[in-house]
């Protein structure tokens, strides 16, 4: 399915089933897409996650239901999904401003959230410079940790911030392995790679900071994970991280891949190459790789 068409039948199957219990797993299930592809896309598309965007359009819907009926809060709450008045009251409060019974009260303003349309101006999407690289099935070693797409921006360079303080900058300067864990890095190249892999089904992610596997002994605290086989769309980068590498992902999922004639995606993890030499410069190179397939 092109890749704006499924966004757009995305939000409409969301809008069709906002009194009902359905995930992003079901989102995606009905566009035929997997559930970390939807979200990364979607996320970047309009400005927020999958889930976000139902939280919102049940709250402004239900502040609506508050102002134009007599229903009970906690019908309306049961209605939009919430399995308890606390609960709902909680999110209704924080989303706009004021509680459930205020808003009733015409104490307090509520916050609009209406149907999303996309609506795209793609400008030289096509033209993004990119090679496509078949590799055979490889398997990383690295540190492992679960993600929301919602804030994977801001909280995955503080996992790398975490790791290479805690494990790798004595060895990246030169230092002599101190301990197995800093033996494994040095042996498989730990911090080559940024692995963002599909397999839990949901809104969330993991993510491993990892390095080829050359074999041998797994310390606690790390894991290993075999990429599949792949045609890989190589995108280069070049500037500070990790700013240089969002924007080109950004470019990818709101440029390149909307009605791209030639390639969609496939496979389930998205891979970030980083090469030597220090982040913050301008002339530091990295790459993102995106799985794909060429469109029958």
């Amino acid at each position: 399915m092109e890749w704006l068409t499924a966004v757009r039948k995305a939000i409409d199957f969301m809008e069709d089933h906002l009194t009902e219990d359905i995930s992003a797993q079901d989102v995606a299930e009905c566009v035929y897409i997997s559930p970390f592809f939807l979200q990364r896309g979607f996320s970047i598309l309009t400005g927020c996650g999958i889930g976000e965007y139902l939280r919102g359009r049940r709250l402004y819907l239900a502040a609506i239901d508050l102002i134009n009926s007599d229903d009970k809060v906690i019908d309306i709450a049961m209605r939009y999904c919430y399995d308890t008045p606390e609960s709902f009251t909680k999110a209704f409060t924080r989303f706009h401003g004021a509680s459930p019974s205020d808003i009733r009260k015409g104490i307090g303003s509520i916050r609009s959230f209406l149907p999303m349309k996309i609506n795209i101006c793609i400008e030289g999407g096509c033209n993004m410079e990119f090679r496509i690289e078949k590799k055979e099935s490889f398997k990383v070693i690295g540190f492992k940790r679960i993600f929301s797409n919602d804030t994977s921006y801001a909280d995955i360079p503080a996992f790398w911030d975490e790791i290479r303080e805690k494990y790798l900058d004595g060895v990246w300067s030169g230092k002599a392995p101190g301990n197995e864990i800093e033996q494994a890095a040095v042996d498989n190249g730990i911090g080559e790679f940024g692995v963002c892999i599909d397999d839990l089904g949901t809104d969330r992610f993991n993510y491993m900071i990892a390095g080829e596997y050359k074999g041998g002994a797994v310390p606690e605290g790390m894991e290993v994970y075999e990429v599949r086989q792949a045609d890989w769309a190589v995108f280069d980068c070049k500037g500070p991280m990790p700013e240089s590498l969002q924007s080109v992902n950004t470019k990818i999922w709101s440029e390149w891949l909307p009605g791209n004639p030639e390639f969609e995606l496939c496979g389930n993890a998205v891979i970030e190459w980083n090469g030597d030499g220090d982040t913050s410069s301008e002339d530091y190179r990295s790459a993102i790789w995106i799985p794909v397939k060429r469109k029958a």
